[in-house]
This record gives C-alpha cells, structure tokens and sequence, in this order.
C-alpha cells in the first residue's frame, strides 16, 4: 500500500527574537534577506515538475513572548504544507502523534499543529486552491 505525501515543502520558518528590528537588520546586513517592516521576508519559488506553478516560503521573527510556538523554551518553529490537513492529521492521530484539536481556517489556508516526541510544536498548513 502507498502512504499518500503529507509534506509536500516548508511554508514558513519562524524564530523568536529579543529585538526583532535589531534581529531583521543583522539578518538583512549579513545574509542579504530582504526583511520588511514586520520581521519577514518571502521567498517566492515555482514547483519543479510543474514551473506554471509557484509558491513562497516565508521566514519570520515573532515577539520573544509570543505564545504561538506553544512552549516557552521553544525558540522556533517550522510550517510544512500538506495537500490535504485533514487527512494528515488523521493519520498522525492514528499513530499516535499529538495532534493539537484545533484548526484555523483563514484566507491563507487552514493551518493545524502537532508536537513531536522532544515537545517541538509543528505547524501544518494547506495553502488556499491554486497556491
């Protein structure tokens, strides 16, 4: 039996950061990632077996006290697309994965979380049709 692909990429890295203006710039100085006024940056790519199609993957800095990434000591968090979120999440429910009971549906996608076994919050996110 084929298991169907549950990521298909990263849509997002993001860490938290002290100082993010200060954080932004030293990124911007030093590694040339053009950092806007928010503390983030997309980089736009197109899909190797299908160049018609593109996407982006966007590396962002949230506030130190941000509780998004779930644990205090975690300092940051990766987002990987899914074709389809709820299947994903069922089958991680089925092995045994924590799985965070909570969706959010917005105009970017639906986005779920998981933990893995050192604690790590992991974000899923099905992009919107057509992105």
């Amino acid at each position: 039996m084929t298991t169907p692909p549950r990521v298909t990429g990263i849509g997002g890295v993001f860490f938290k950061a002290r100082d993010r203006a200060g954080l932004g710039e030293w990124y911007r100085r030093h590694l040339g990632i053009d950092v806007e006024g928010g503390g983030f940056a997309v980089f736009r790519w197109r899909e190797e077996k299908d160049p018609k199609r593109s996407g982006a993957t966007v590396w962002s800095l949230f506030p130190e006290a941000t509780e998004y990434f779930g644990s205090d000591a975690q300092r940051a968090m990766v987002n990987y697309r899914v074709a389809d979120l709820d299947e994903v999440l069922a089958a991680l429910r089925h092995e045994g994965v924590t799985v965070d009971e909570r969706i959010e549906e917005t105009p970017e996608g639906r986005f779920g979380w998981i933990t893995d076994p050192e604690g790590n919050r992991i974000e899923l996110w099905q992009p919107p049709p057509g992105r």
